[in-house]
């Protein structure tokens, strides 16, 4: 009965989370989440697909896009630790018996509190837009707008890096800044592509040991202020918040990438600059009946070198492409970064809390991305519509996404077209989130 007592005691539940407190004050703490998102799929596969060398042109598939674990306290009055690890991307082609890895490790001293907050670790401090630090819990959409995760998994460990940060409020200000070690290409689980032999006017990352990694951003909230103790932004409150902010950023990284120009054998290096500009607007309509509106928009302009373009697909269902493939390559691969501008935008309505009884509500979305890349002849667009049913607010979400990509080939000139016989490819995907 002792032990009881001092468990009930230590323990305070509210309708969000569970934590330990670990002072009679109760402001010292731990706490721990949990997470998982499963996929129900089918891809309609870019055009000379393979699986293991068997052509295929469409798949039905089931995957695990996500599974993590937090654990964070308020260790003392000045020290927060936050750790998570899981998985990504476990899917019908990936290797079994996934293990799970780290994707945060930081421990920070608040210096003065609220307002300088000094920490290190591998941590996702990010710079340039809202959503290259997003919150995987809260997204509008089916999946992250990874159109912001510029790096991911080249340079970084799913946006996570090694190194030091600073971040804090400043009146309506909030703001983040970090000095990284990105980690080298080598180390990639997925080979790099590097510089070919005699390739001219195309960067690619470069093999040479890696510079730091500086990165902020800022943003001004002009309504309720946001709960930034992690550094993983909310995609939308539901209604719970108030929200008008406007964020500007950046992330720069000397001789990151390395190319040739035309007539040219000597390897030229260049830094890694990009900067955006975003608003995100989050408002309840009518707080008696629950409708909310959720808004994003950001412009960013990357510059990875002459002619760079990365392409990328989410838990990709095929690994492989005959004489008959694209530039997109394999499976439900995108052109997804390259060195140019991108327009990106997000909207959601969230309807009457009560619209199916105690079943829920829905809240219907679609986003946009507008890619205009050096190395394509004109602008990429990239769509989702979508709509989540929403059962127990994020905590138990059915979400019903449908993707439109572009495919892209070679034209005539030095500029990629889009492929004539097959412009684009949609992928359908049926997903269940639960949290807690």
């Amino acid at each position: 009965m002792i032990v009881m007592a001092f468990v009930l005691s230590a323990i305070a539940q509210t309708d969000k989370e569970v934590k330990l407190f670990l002072n009679e004050e109760q402001t010292h703490w731990v706490k721990g989440t949990g997470l998982g998102q499963i996929w129900v799929r089918y891809t309609d596969l870019n055009p000379g697909s393979t699986i293991f060398g068997t052509p295929k042109d469409k798949t039905f598939d089931v995957g695990l896009r996500r599974v993590r674990y937090q654990v964070m306290g308020q260790i003392t009055d000045q020290i927060f630790v936050y750790t998570q690890f899981g998985i990504n991307s476990f899917g019908s082609l990936s290797g079994r018996k996934p293990g799970l890895f780290l994707h945060d490790v930081t421990a920070e001293y608040a210096v003065v509190k609220t307002k300088f907050n000094l920490g290190a670790g591998l941590h996702g401090w990010n710079g340039t837009v809202r959503f290259s630090s997003s919150s995987v819990g809260s997204i509008l959409g089916l999946d992250l707008p990874y159109i912001e995760e510029s790096t991911n998994d080249l340079t970084d460990q799913f946006v996570r890096k090694l190194g030091i940060y600073a971040h804090g409020q400043l009146g309506g200000l909030n703001y983040r800044v970090s000095a990284s070690n990105p980690f080298p290409i080598q180390t990639a689980l997925s080979p790099v592509p590097t510089l070919p032999e005699n390739v001219t006017n195309t960067a690619y990352f470069s093999t040479a040991a890696p510079a730091l990694n500086y990165q902020g951003y800022f943003f001004w909230q002009f309504w309720d202020r946001e709960t930034t103790q992690i550094p993983y932004m909310t995609g939308t409150y539901l209604g719970k918040k108030r929200v008008l902010n406007i964020g500007a950023g950046f992330s720069t990284q000397d001789h990151a990438v390395e190319y040739r120009e035309s007539g040219s054998s000597q390897v030229l290096q260049k830094p890694l600059n990009q900067f955006g500009l975003d608003l995100f607007y989050d408002t309840p309509l009518n707080k008696q009946t629950g409708t909310a509106l959720t808004v994003y928009a950001a412009v960013i302009d990357y510059d990875f070198g002459p002619n760079y373009l990365r392409v990328a697909g989410a838990m990709n269902p095929a690994n492989g492409v005959n004489q008959g493939g694209t530039f997109n390559g394999p499976g439900n691969n995108i052109p997804l970064i390259g060195t140019g501008q991108v327009y990106y935008s997000q909207i959601g309505y969230l309807m009457k809390k009560d619209l199916l009884g105690k079943l829920g509500t829905l809240q219907p979305y679609g986003q946009l991305i507008l890619s205009d890349y050096e190395r394509v002849e004109k602008p990429l667009a990239v769509y989702d519509i979508g709509i989540n049913w929403l059962q127990a607010g994020h905590r138990s979400k059915l979400s019903l996404d449908y993707q439109s990509r572009p495919v892209l080939t070679q034209g005539t000139s030095e500029k990629l077209i889009k492929n004539a016989a097959d412009p684009r490819k949609g992928m359908l995907v049926l997903q269940y989130q639960f949290s807690f």
